[in-house]
C-alpha cells in the first residue's frame, strides 16, 4: 500500500501564508519497489538537503536547519514507508513532510517563500484511488495508482459475502426480524451494502480519493443507493469482478481516472468561456498579478513547468519581469500564492489545458470596473 499523505487546502494555505527569512522547499521522487529503494530516497534527499544548505550563508540559520533536517534523515522508519514524491518544507523552526502519489520532478529551491506549485498538481486532479471489487460472494480493495503494481488493502470487519453477512452478523436485517428467513434478496443485499460503505469509512475519511465500483448489476445500483462517500466516481467497472485480477481492475480503473480528468478539464474550460462573455476572465500576467493582490480571482489555472522570472509588488501588484535562468520561484508562482491566500482556487494543469495558451488565466470574482 502506498504512504500518501497528501495536503489539504488548509496545509497549502499554511505553506503559501509563510514568509522569510528563509525557506527551503524540496521535492525528491521516490521508489519503493526495488530492493534498496530506502538507501537511494534517503540519498537522492540528502544530497538536496547538501544543495540546500550551501545556499543558507547565516551560521546560525545553517545550524538550524541542519538540526531540523537530520531529525528526519535519521528516522529509519519514515524512509521505510514512501510514496512516489517526497516534498519537504522547511524553516529554521519547522519542517513538514508530504508524501505524494504523483511524480514530480525534482526540484530545491531557497528563498523567502516556499515554492508550492508542484505541490497543486498533487491536489488539482487525482493520481490514485480506490477500487471497490463487489460481488454477491465476494468484496476486496484495491489500490490503484499511475504506476503498477495495484495491491489489495486489507481492512477490518469487511464482510465476505452476502450470506456469510446474513447469517452471521448480528446487524443484519434477518437477525433483526427474529431468524425469518423470508427476507428479499434486494433487502439483504442492501444490508451488506451498507455494512461495506460502513467499513469503508475508515480507510477513505474525508481524503476526497476517488472510490471506483467494480461491481455487476443489480448489486452496483444498489451499492450506490447506500454509499455515502461523496468521493465514488460515477463511471465504474461493470461485471462480476471475482474472475478480474488486480492489475486488470488497475488497468482499467486508470481510464476511469482519465475520463474523469477529461471531463473535469472540459467542465472548467466551459466555465471559461461562459465567463469570458461575461467580462470576468484574464491571461495577461500582469493584469493577473493584479487581481490576485487584490483578492479578485475566484479560480487560477497555471501550467505546472511554466517559469516566469520576476517579482510582484507586494502594495499594487506591478510585475517586474526578471531575466531568463533566475529561480524557479517567480510570477506565476507568486500569483497563485495571492490567489490562495485570498481563498481563491488554484489548479495546476498541463500548458495544453489552461485557457489562453499562456502560463496562466483566471476566472475572477467580478469584472473589473470598466471592463
Amino acid at each position: 500500500m502506498l504512504h500518501n499523505d497528501v495536503p489539504g487546502t488548509d496545509d497549502i494555505t499554511a505553506l503559501a501564508t509563510t514568509v522569510g527569512p528563509t525557506c527551503i522547499s524540496i521535492y525528491t521522487p521516490t521508489e519503493r519497489a526495488t530492493s534498496n529503494a530506502s538507501e537511494k530516497n534517503h540519498t537522492g534527499f540528502a544530497n538536496q538537503v547538501r544543495e540546500a544548505l550551501e545556499h543558507v550563508s547565516d551560521k546560525h540559520e545553517r545550524a538550524a536547519f541542519e538540526e531540523q533536517f537530520a531529525g528526519l534523515l535519521e528516522d529509519e522508519e519514515y524512509w521505510r514507508y514512501q510514496s512516489r514524491t517526497l516534498a519537504v518544507f522547511a524553516t529554521t523552526e519547522r519542517l513538514r513532510t508530504f508524501r505524494l502519489p504523483n511524480r514530480l520532478l525534482e526540484r530545491t529551491s531557497v528563498g523567502d517563500r516556499f515554492f508550492v506549485k508542484p505541490l497543486l498538481r498533487a491536489v488539482t486532479f487525482p493520481q490514485s484511488a480506490f477500487v471497490l471489487a463487489l460481488a454477491e460472494g465476494s468484496v476486496r480493495v484495491v489500490e490503484v495508482s499511475a504506476e503498477p503494481p495495484a495491491q489489495e488493502v486489507k481492512i477490518t470487519g469487511l464482510p465476505t459475502s452476502t450470506a456469510s453477512f446474513a447469517d452471521d452478523s448480528p446487524q443484519s436485517y434477518r437477525a433483526r426480524l427474529g431468524g425469518v428467513q423470508d427476507v428479499g434478496k434486494k433487502t439483504r443485499v442492501a444490508e451488506y451494502a451498507r455494512a461495506i460503505d460502513h467499513q469503508l469509512r475508515s480507510l477513505l475519511g474525508a481524503r476526497g480519493v476517488p472510490l471506483i465500483l467494480a461491481s455487476a448489476e443489480p448489486t452496483s445500483s444498489i451499492y450506490r443507493s447506500v454509499n455515502s462517500y461523496t468521493g465514488l466516481l460515477d463511471e465504474g467497472i461493470d461485471g462480476n469482478p471475482e474472475h478480474t485480477s488486480d492489475d486488470e481492475l488497475a488497468s482499467r480503473s486508470r481510464e476511469v481516472l482519465d475520463n474523469f480528468y477529461k471531463l473535469q478539464v472540459a467542465d472548467l474550460a466551459e466555465q471559461f468561456d461562459s465567463r469570458t462573455s461575461e467580462g470576468r476572465t484574464q491571461t495577461d500576467l500582469s493584469d493577473l498579478a493584479k487581481s490576485a493582490t487584490f483578492g479578485a480571482i475566484d479560480t487560477l489555472f497555471v501550467d505546472i513547468d511554466a517559469v516566469v522570472p520576476g517579482s510582484i509588488d507586494p502594495d499594487d501588484g506591478t510585475v517586474s519581469f526578471g531575466d531568463e535562468g533566475g529561480d524557479v520561484y517567480g510570477v506565476v508562482d507568486e500569483i497563485a500564492r495571492r490567489t490562495l491566500l485570498s481563498s481563491g482556487r488554484v489548479l495546476a494543469l498541463r500548458a495544453e489545458e489552461v485557457p489562453g495558451g499562456g502560463a496562466a488565466a483566471a476566472i475572477l470574482r467580478y469584472a473589473p470596473t470598466g471592463g
